[in-house]
């Protein structure tokens, strides 16, 4: 994939510098395509390349269980910046930053600025490296720009798909955001994390668009969602079991004050958060996700019982009002 820097030679290096023997490449869907060439280069190394084929959904889900059951010694996680504080096996991570020129892209999206003046800029870790251009071009043409940086991300600018610190943090001091990447995720992400209008920037396909129907829409199906819940007397809580997901605390927290309230709640673990493994507790009227907030999301559809955030459940419980969770942000880490 030309679009993407895959850093062989470091990779290489790594390998050569760690000494490995047998080695765990695991990565996101959209560069997946590219493990069979990468595992041959590591085998010419001297190393056994073993390609992770679940889905990656970012470097909260680590692949170390799967890691640690094949005996491996290196973990080369490819498309996102590190998060961990920790890592129980050796982990490379290669950003596979983008390669693909956005000038005449972000030109497009001027027309869709005109009537701001103060915009904020976010991207992911593939684009990280663009931001001071684009800041430049910004400012060249009168606008006023501001990047994000709270701290928790690696990056200035930088966003994930749960964590939007950065432009939570600069939210009152801009009019809109520009999100420079492919796709919608991440960008619908800032949208609902910061309820600014947002404009994307997508320099794969080489088009721009606002997300403003796309929240909104979303806003109205979360509404719903809550207002579904609050006639439950049955919940689930949900516990996550990849390493950057993990919540037990809080989920023990959730169920005694649904016990407190007179409602009944069970615990549940599970690696996936996916509706086949829901349906099969029919008595189950709501369930409260402490995984990925995007889950809930993202997948709303898919589900046939509600399946509320953290904040979401605290919107339930009255604890916040909805008002007070769109101020905050309907995403949260």
């Amino acid at each position: 994939m030309e679009d993407f820097d895959f850093e062989e030679e470091r990779i290489k290096q790594e390998i050569s510098r760690l000494d490995s023997k047998r080695v765990l490449l695991q990565f996101p869907e959209g560069l997946k395509r590219e493990g069979p060439r990468l595992a041959k280069m590591i085998e010419k190394e001297g190393a056994l390349p073993i390609i992770s084929a679940d889905p990656c959904y970012g470097a909260c889900d680590l692949a170390t269980s799967e890691a640690e059951l094949l005996g491996i010694d290196l973990i080369i996680h490819f498309g996102h910046a590190k998060l961990l504080k920790h890592e129980r096996i050796p982990t490379v991570y290669v950003e596979a930053r983008a390669t693909v020129v956005i000038d005449e892209t972000l030109e497009k999206a001027f027309h869709l600025m005109e009537k701001w003046n103060k915009i904020g800029l976010a991207t992911t870790v593939q684009h990280v490296q663009t931001l001071g251009h684009v800041s430049e071009t910004l400012v060249r043409s009168g606008k006023t720009v501001v990047v994000g940086d709270a701290g928790q991300m690696v990056y200035p600018g930088q966003v994930s798909g749960c964590d939007f610190s950065n432009v939570r943090s600069i939210e009152s001091a801009v009019e809109a955001f520009l999100f420079i990447g492919g796709g919608r995720f991440h960008a619908l992400g800032v949208a609902l994390a910061t309820s600014k209008p947002t404009i994307v920037v997508d320099p794969y396909d080489r088009r721009v668009f606002s997300l403003e129907e796309d929240a909104n829409k979303i806003l109205k199906q979360r509404w719903a969602c809550i207002e579904e819940a609050k006639n439950a007397e049955t919940f689930g809580v949900l516990i996550g079991l990849k390493s950057g997901q993990k919540d037990i605390d809080e989920a023990l927290k959730i169920k005694e004050m649904l016990r407190k309230s007179g409602k009944i709640a069970c615990l549940f673990a599970l690696r996936e958060v996916l509706p086949e493994a829901l349906i099969e507790f029919p008595s189950v009227d709501a369930y409260v996700n402490t995984t990925c907030p995007r889950i809930s999301i993202d997948a709303f559809s898919k589900f046939k019982k509600p399946v509320l955030t953290k904040r979401e459940f605290m919107v339930v419980s009255g604890e916040i009002s909805w008002k007070t969770l769109l101020n905050r942000g309907l995403l949260e880490k």
